[in-house]
């Protein structure tokens, strides 16, 4: 597939373990190499032990760029922020850190994180950008201030059923579907009523913001 990718005119791609099954490093080493080794594309390594159940390791990360230069950036989402400064103590700015759980965005940019590969995006795209940049620029008092109003929902990024909570706040934004591919189910009971607590509160204080992140697109 990652020749293929390259093949078809794909830019870069973004390497995954396995998703049934878990090993140690010797075997996950070999997996993920043979898949950046099979391309010429800028890859990013996606580190999400929370999901996947394999954890890449600030060292084994950094075998891994050793090995491949065109292994550009990490996906870091471990849910611990500490884990940007430690990818960045072996690898210095080797590799560009992206942070990849939405309720840590401000304090891994803090750490030197560059990227945000972010979920509640998809719903609020102005307010995600506004608080990239603000985060980006130092200035802590304006980011937490709008950081605040927007922790709960970035909170549906980091819960099992993550898919279904973003792609509903989609539908409720006006920016999507809230429809999902079995087995997963749409919200239903106490947690949509939950969700809808957090979206209806999150509406009604909604803060002002100028930013467009779609207008390059305009006309097009």
């Amino acid at each position: 597939m990652a020749k293929e990718a390259e093949d078809v005119g794909c830019s870069g791609l973004m390497v995954l373990p396995p998703y049934v099954y878990a090993s140690d490093w010797y075997e996950m080493k070999r997996n993920v190499s043979t898949v950046i080794g099979a391309t010429k594309l800028e890859c990013m390594l996606y580190n999400n032990p929370v999901a996947y159940r394999t954890d890449f390791l600030p060292d084994e990360i950094a075998e891994l760029a050793a090995e491949h230069p065109n292994l550009a950036a990490v996906k870091e989402s471990s849910t611990d922020v500490r884990r940007v400064a430690a990818i960045r103590e072996v690898l210095v700015d080797r590799l560009s850190v992206f942070v990849g759980v939405d309720d840590v965005i401000v304090e891994a940019i803090s750490t030197g994180a560059v990227g945000w590969v972010a979920g509640l995006v998809n719903a609020y795209p102005a307010e995600s950008v506004r608080l990239f940049q603000l985060a980006r620029q130092g200035k802590q008092a304006e980011a937490f201030e709008l950081y605040r109003w927007f922790l709960p929902l970035l909170r549906m990024d980091t819960v099992p059923k993550f898919v279904q909570l973003i792609k509903w706040v989609q539908e409720k934004a006006g920016l999507g579907f809230a429809r999902v591919r079995a087995p997963r189910l749409e919200l239903c009971g106490e947690e949509l009523k939950a969700a809808t607590a957090i979206f209806e509160k999150a509406s009604a204080e909604r803060p002002a913001t100028n930013e467009k992140p779609f207008a390059q697109f305009a006309g097009a």
